[in-house]
């Protein structure tokens, strides 16, 4: 089991490497980092990664009180 697991692990492992593409500059980013509008993208990336956060913990903790209640 261990052995097959190892297996198909490595395999992933090298058909990921398999799509990496060479050291290429991405033209998005640059112009994104040009006009400073990679801090909007970014700052909006982390408000909604800090809802989802606040989102999961409130409903962490609505379901202990349930628990707690029953």
């Amino acid at each position: 089991m261990k052995r097959s697991l190892f297996l198909v692990l490595t395999l992933l492992l090298n058909f990921v490497t398999a799509f990496a593409q060479p050291g290429s500059d991405v033209e998005m980013a640059d112009k994104l980092r040009v006009s400073g509008m990679i801090y909007v993208v970014v700052i909006t990336v982390a408000i909604v990664f800090i809802g989802l956060a606040v989102y999961l913990f409130s409903i962490d903790r609505r379901l202990k009180k349930i628990e707690k209640d029953n």
